[in-house]
């Protein structure tokens, strides 16, 4: 069988190739109601497919929208990849994800893949301040937008949340429970000084501690990002003699490697010590106990940040407080914390 071509569906529509076109593409002109319609029926009754390898080296952009992540196999990337993913579907377009498993390397090879491509555009999740990703994103000209962190070393439109009220929220309710005091488990020693959400979240236990008038000083401690690692490191800190009454996780992942290896310990969870982590992913509500933490609109950040990669005028915003859009944090109450919902 002959292919379907945009002639074809001229001819049958009786009107021009660049009407067909205008029709396919939305634009760039206008088309008459009664004409689209006729093209539009000429295209299901042919069965017609555009050809989009050539649009795209027509047009120098493609369908597609380049998603990095440092790891999907995190819920809260996961989740996060999936919203993106359901906001450009809305929009008709494609992502693509890659993994930079945290390294500065692999973000650059996953930044030249996609850039190569002609994606419409390209949302970052960066690990931390990469002068490499930054010099590519120049070189390319590209359309980014960053999402969750901001790196220092890539100054461009960023879509975030209020990491540090969050943390600030969660602590002052940990010690609203009557607590001597709430101790962090953050990141690890790299975490970036700069953009990052669990430094901020570092940061905003930090200032409902001061607020509180309670010392900070050795309640900081630190695990990798995972459940599994961080499991291990909790079964030594709350097996130690100095077990904190109350923990804020810097993620949920963390909090959920917390709650198992206090089971495994028999540290009852809230009586002899309360937990929260941040993030809000799916399982912190079917953990046992259920995981006070801090939320997020991660549709609408999503949304958001889809928007943003597509309009044309992104890289042309003003000052860097323009160029952020923040989100809020909500505190998301339940067992772990105390609280009898």
């Amino acid at each position: 069988m002959a292919k379907v071509t945009r002639d074809d569906v001229a001819r049958l529509a009786g009107t021009s190739t660049a009407v067909v076109s205008y029709v396919i593409n939305d634009g760039p002109r206008p088309v008459a109601p009664a004409t689209r319609e006729r093209v539009l029926a000429a295209i299901k009754e042919l069965g017609y497919r555009p050809d989009r390898v050539a649009q795209a080296m027509a047009s120098r952009r493609t369908d597609l929208i380049g998603l990095i992540v440092p790891d999907a196999r995190q819920p809260f990337f996961a989740e996060m990849a999936h919203a993106v993913e359901q906001a450009a579907a809305d929009r008709g377009k494609m992502v693509l994800v890659g993994n930079s498993d945290y390294l500065d390397e692999r973000e650059v090879h996953y930044l030249r893949a996609f850039l190569g491509m002609r994606v419409s555009g390209l949302i970052l999740i960066s690990q931390g301040p990469s002068e490499r990703a930054a010099a590519e994103i120049e070189a390319w000209d590209a359309r980014v937008v960053l999402l969750h962190r901001r790196p220092e070393a890539i100054d461009d439109v960023a879509v975030v949340l209020d990491d540090v009220g969050g943390a600030q929220m969660v602590t002052r309710h940990l010690l609203e429970h009557g607590h001597e005091y709430v101790a962090c488990l953050g990141g690890v020693e790299s975490t970036p000084a700069y953009g990052d959400p669990v430094t901020d979240h570092v940061e905003g236990w930090r200032r409902a501690m001061k607020e509180a008038g309670r010392s900070t000083e050795g309640r900081l401690f630190q695990a990798p990002y995972n459940r599994y690692d961080t499991y291990r490191v909790a079964l030594d800190l709350l097996a130690g003699p100095d077990r904190p009454p109350a923990l804020v996780c810097a993620t949920d992942d963390q909090a959920i490697g917390v709650l198992r290896a206090a089971r495994e310990l028999g540290v009852d969870v809230p009586g002899e010590l309360a937990v929260a982590g941040f993030d809000d992913v799916k399982e912190a509500a079917l953990t046992d106990p259920p995981l006070t933490t801090v939320g997020s609109d991660r549709e609408a950040m999503a949304r958001a940040a889809v928007d943003l990669v597509l309009d044309d005028g992104v890289r042309a915003a003003g000052s860097r407080r323009e160029r952020v859009r923040q989100f809020p944090s909500g505190l998301v109450v339940r067992r772990s914390c105390g609280c009898g919902g």
